[in-house]
């Protein structure tokens, strides 16, 4: 009886309990910051992006081709034994894409003398040596292709790369040539010519301004005086350049 009248006094215990337990909840208390502002997180960088630019370049060049062709004399044909020897100075403007390619169009003076033959046989022309005096103005659109080198390569940091390209435009020549015993050039022509390239080379890019060293081999297809006494015409002259570029970005 004693244990029935203890486990009813325990419920009505209980029962009371639950609404005193309601009428006072725990409370949890947060602050609360109303000028909060959440730290600023730069956005990644996923590397160059494009952009446009501006470019100089300086050269030293070797110029030759197999033969000269004088139609008025007999023989007519006559290889060509001396490379030339000139320098090249030229501009540009371009853009690139920020993944590896890049694109432009460029203007450069060609100077380049002594590339060199002997007149033989019978005709108009002077017998002997004769030096060719050539000045070209190359008018090129270029499309390049940068790849990163090792693990300081091609980054928006910046980092050593190479590159190879190709382009093709018109040279506007002008030529003349040294005669035998003579000391300066005369018998000055001119003639319009279509010329290609193809460039590979080495640089390293510093941000706003990148800088490379590479070869280029510039293909004209005429170089044509057809002025001169005894007009004469090169076919497939090929020019070595060893160039040096500096090109600055816009942003």
């Amino acid at each position: 009886m004693n244990k029935l009248v203890a486990s009813i006094a325990l419920g009505v215990a209980a029962i009371v309990s639950v609404p005193a337990l309601a009428a006072d909840p725990v409370s949890f208390d947060y602050p609360v910051y109303k000028d909060y502002v959440p730290p600023y997180i730069p956005p990644v960088d996923v590397g160059l992006k494009g952009s446009f630019y501006l470019r100089g370049s300086l050269g030293g060049n070797l110029g030759w081709a197999h033969r000269v062709n004088h139609p008025g004399q007999n023989p007519s044909v006559f290889d060509i034994d001396r490379m030339g020897v000139g320098y090249s100075a030229g501009i540009g403007a371009g853009f690139e894409t920020g993944d590896g390619l890049r694109f432009d169009v460029t203007l450069d003076h060609l100077h380049n003398d002594g590339m060199s033959t002997v007149i033989t046989g019978a005709g108009p022309v002077a017998l002997g040596r004769h030096d060719l005096h050539l000045r070209s103005t190359i008018a090129l659109a270029n499309v390049y292709y940068d790849f990163g080198l090792g693990d300081i390569g091609l980054s928006a940091a910046g980092g050593a790369f190479g590159y190879v390209g190709a382009g093709a435009g018109l040279a506007f020549n002008r030529m003349g040539n040294v005669e035998p015993g003579a000391t300066a050039a005369t018998n000055w022509g001119s003639n319009t010519s279509f010329a290609a390239a193809g460039m590979v080379g080495v640089g390293y890019d510093f941000g706003a301004l990148v800088a490379d060293l590479g070869y280029r081999g510039l293909y004209i297809n005429r170089i044509e005086n057809s002025t001169a006494p005894s007009p004469y015409h090169i076919d497939h002259a090929l020019i070595h350049e060893l160039r040096a570029s500096l090109r600055y970005r816009f942003n």
